[in-house]
């Protein structure tokens, strides 16, 4: 490890200070202690919910219900849920969706298998022993017109105001991002399936 100067301490010591003065400054400025979030996640990287597995897990650290509905995967038995059911009565999870699109090949059963979720996910969002809820690639079945965009978006937009909702998915739509309070998009830089690398257990599912 380099050795500092004594000017390169000092300037540094300097410059964390004015950066701790202007970050204690940006903090006291907010002044909603609290408030029920719409997070959504999406983009075309990989990780959108993976973050979101993050986040519940960290709801579950502090003692929160969890609900977590699935909209389109469901042909795997994924890590995550195994994982996250052994927290018992603390994490409600629905696996509604019958796999991807390409895969089942029937549109009206697919809409049919999103309204199913869309009436659990809102029988979630009433619930008023949840304090997060994930709707895992909503954004597909928004993208495909399964449920509808307008009634999804007031649902969520008029949430109990300490219920925080995440929403996954490639393209999510320009009137659920206007809703969201906190919006990502995952950027693809680069992604080991296009060399060859199937998906495999542990990070894919």
């Amino acid at each position: 490890m380099p050795e500092l100067s004594k000017g390169e301490a000092a300037r540094h010591k300097a410059k964390m200070e004015k950066r701790k003065a202007a970050q204690d400054a940006e903090v006291a400025s907010k002044t909603v202690a609290e408030k029920g979030l719409l997070i959504v996640h999406t983009g075309a990287g990989k990780g959108k919910s993976t973050a979101a597995f993050g986040l519940v897990l960290r709801a579950l650290g502090r003692g929160w219900r969890v609900g977590v509905v699935q909209f389109i995967k469901g042909a795997w038995e994924t890590g995550e849920r195994k994982a996250l059911e052994s927290f018992g009565d603390l994490v409600t999870w629905r696996t509604m969706g019958e796999g991807f699109t390409w895969e089942t090949q029937d549109k009206a059963r697919d809409i049919a298998a999103a309204e199913r979720a869309w009436a659990v996910a809102r029988e979630m969002i009433a619930d008023e022993r949840f304090r997060l809820v994930v709707l895992d690639e909503l954004n597909i079945a928004l993208r495909y017109d399964y449920v509808p965009l307008e009634e999804v978006v007031a649902v969520l937009a008029a949430r109990r105001p300490q219920l925080h909702v995440v929403v996954t998915g490639r393209n999510a739509k320009p009137e659920l991002i206007e809703a969201a309070d906190l919006v990502t998009e995952m950027s693809l830089v680069k992604h080991h399936f296009a060399a060859g690398v199937k998906a495999q257990q542990g990070i894919e599912f």
